[in-house]
């Protein structure tokens, strides 16, 4: 009866990891033998576990990342990619996400940049930061029927609030003046936080796309001055054979 309300007890005060590793000791003979310093250090250490599985699932659930199986564990460096292992090393660190900077993915279509920028957020969200996967395409329509709605500075908060902000698809498709704005706006808040894009545009050729001299040059210092830049190169990965292809998607 005692163990039950025990058990009770800290399932009350959300100490799930701790109440299961109470059972599992209980059901263990070789714990009872245990002294009690010990079983107690094993039960705050599956809560701690416990905590620290739960609070990842939750930011890769909030990431929505589009390659949710991506690390960069299984990240290919081989010759000819323009991958470089100390670049992705320095990166797997997370100091470019303390620091504010941001990193830029280019390449051809199949050269895996959306796979590579979701396994940097996936090791983001690993380290503890908030991360958000959005084509931009659909940040501006989302940015546009904020503004109908009036949620608009409130999208920008959340936005702002987010450690790691991907944006893929950077330059696929034209943005109105209006779309140019917002997106400034949405830059600008983050000057303290980290983004990664991706494009099949080289970084010099961003200019043009954004189509607004003034826009786009605040946009593009707020972006490139403190950035990572790595251009993605090599045969595309959509051609290899799907059993090369199954831990690298190609976006």
């Amino acid at each position: 009866m005692l163990h039950q309300t025990t058990l009770d007890h800290l399932r009350e005060l959300k100490l799930d990891g701790m109440a299961r590793a109470l059972e599992e000791q209980r059901a263990l003979p070789a714990c009872h033998e245990l002294a009690f310093e010990d079983r107690f250090g094993l039960l705050v250490d599956r809560e701690r576990s416990w905590r620290d599985s739960r609070r990842l699932e939750r930011l890769l659930r909030q990431a929505k990342l589009k390659y949710a199986d991506a690390c960069l564990e299984d990240v290919h460096t081989g010759p000819g990619r323009g991958l470089d292992k100390r670049v992705l090393a320095g990166l797997a660190g997370g100091d470019w996400i303390r620091q504010g900077q941001s990193v830029l993915l280019t390449g051809a279509t199949g050269a895996g940049k959306t796979w590579l920028a979701c396994a940097l957020g996936q090791h983001a969200c690993r380290q503890g930061f908030s991360v958000l996967y959005l084509r931009v395409p659909r940040l501006a329509e989302a940015l546009r029927m904020a503004h109908a709605d009036g949620s608009f500075g409130k999208l920008l908060g959340q936005l702002a609030r987010t450690d790691v902000l991907l944006l893929d698809d950077w330059g696929m498709t034209p943005l109105d003046q209006a779309g140019r704005h917002d997106l400034l706006e949405v830059i600008d808040d983050r000057t303290a936080r980290s983004t990664i894009i991706t494009s099949q545009l080289p970084i010099d050729h961003w200019h043009a796309w954004l189509n607004d001299p003034t826009v786009a040059d605040a946009i593009l210092d707020r972006l490139v001055h403190r950035s990572h830049r790595i251009a993605l190169k090599g045969e595309s990965l959509r051609r290899k054979q799907p059993e090369k292809v199954k831990t690298e998607e190609p976006s």
